[in-house]
């Protein structure tokens, strides 16, 4: 997996991720939209108000073209978190921490924030650390109830752990002999129907 917080349009995952909420502080009024502050009655928000926004909306009222609000690291990323990660990343639950937890931190890089350098260090490691047992896992698993196993992972994890299962699995249909049975391709066989057909056309 590369730590790269490049945006994917079309990517599911990608999209969810961003969807993820980020604390933020309002710097200049922004009218009209006071309902997103639930426990505001004013109509428009003000400067000082602290709220949570989506991670797509927030990177677009903070950016260098405009600075409509401040916004500060997730608690799931700030130094007791990384502590954590940093002394056994393997026992710690990211899925309940945040299920595209490496997708979102990506992201979080992109913002000028005081922890950005030591959050990266952190992803790179946790995931380092982490990468080892998903893959023994999903290798050790075979013909098992996976749900255990993958509970605690987030989302990129859980795409790795499938595809050490699919791996695995075909492993074992190729050491069973289940894989030497030759067919006829998809490809050939239109071929060989369009071939009969010119043949049997009338001259």
């Amino acid at each position: 997996m590369a730590l790269e917080a490049l945006d994917d349009y079309y990517n599911i995952d990608d999209i969810l991720a961003t969807n993820e909420k980020i604390p933020c502080k309002i710097e200049m009024p922004i009218y009209r939209l006071g309902f997103l502050d639930s426990s505001s009655i004013n109509e428009d928000l003000m400067p000082g108000t602290k709220i949570e926004f989506p991670h797509w909306m927030a990177r677009s009222l903070c950016s260098r073209k405009r600075h409509m609000v401040s916004v500060e690291t997730p608690k799931q990323y700030r130094e007791s978190y990384r502590e954590i990660l940093t002394a056994d990343a393997s026992v710690v639950d990211l899925h309940k921490l945040g299920p595209y937890y490496f997708s979102f931190g990506t992201h979080l890089l992109k913002f000028d924030l005081p922890e950005s350098q030591d959050v990266a260090k952190m992803l790179v490691k946790s995931f380092q650390h982490r990468f080892r047992k998903v893959m023994d896992s999903s290798q050790n698993s075979y013909n098992e109830d996976t749900s255990k196993l993958t509970e605690k992972l987030d989302e990129s994890e859980r795409l790795l752990f499938r595809a050490g299962q699919l791996g695995l699995n075909d492993f074992m249909r190729w050491e069973t002999r289940q894989t030497e049975k030759l067919v006829t391709s998809e490809m050939v066989k239109k071929h060989r129907k369009r071939k009969r057909a010119i043949m049997e056309e009338p001259v």
